[in-house]
């Protein structure tokens, strides 16, 4: 083995440690933010929507969407947005419709009590962006750099998933 390669695997090995550390930030992140969002309902007094379920709220917005959709403009990410959207309606947060051209598809927009849980999360997401510049934990360059990254990392995986199979 030269000493050329065996630099290669250190280097190797070194970006492999970093990517599965990353890896495994993102997955807490996402717990993490979860768990923001559903102590900020608790403090609320607001306990028939969860976590997902505010998520999905605020993603969707103003917006009228299907499920399909939901999933491709990757608003949301599981196995049970049908689940979640029947929730959602039987709650009252979300109004239903069967789309016109295609009976099977069912549109989805907030109703008011929707747009005032959406809201909730706004502020505390426009909270958290004032937390986080106020006491300097990222700047605006800072948040850019971040989010640059993980869009070349989801172009990335968006790419293997397109070209494996």
């Amino acid at each position: 083995m030269s000493i050329h390669s065996s630099m290669d695997n250190g280097a190797n090995q070194g970006f492999m440690t970093s990517y599965l550390d990353a890896l495994g930030l993102v997955e807490r992140l996402h717990r993490l933010l979860l768990d923001v969002i559903k102590d900020e309902f608790e403090r609320l007094g607001i306990i028939d929507v969860n976590a997902v379920q505010a998520l999905l709220l605020f993603n969707i917005g103003e917006n009228e969407v299907t499920a399909g959709e939901l999933k491709s403009r990757g608003y949301y990410q599981g196995s049970n947005v049908s689940y979640n959207l029947k929730k959602l309606v039987e709650m009252g947060y979300m109004h239903h419709q069967r789309c016109e051209i295609d009976r099977r598809s069912v549109r989805v927009r907030l109703t008011q009590r929707g747009r005032d849980i959406r809201d909730i999360v706004s502020e505390l997401f426009l909270r958290h962006a004032d937390g986080l510049q106020s006491k300097a934990v990222l700047s605006v360059e800072g948040i850019d750099d971040i989010t640059t990254s993980l869009r070349r990392v989801e172009r990335y995986w968006t790419d293997q998933i397109r070209y494996i199979y």
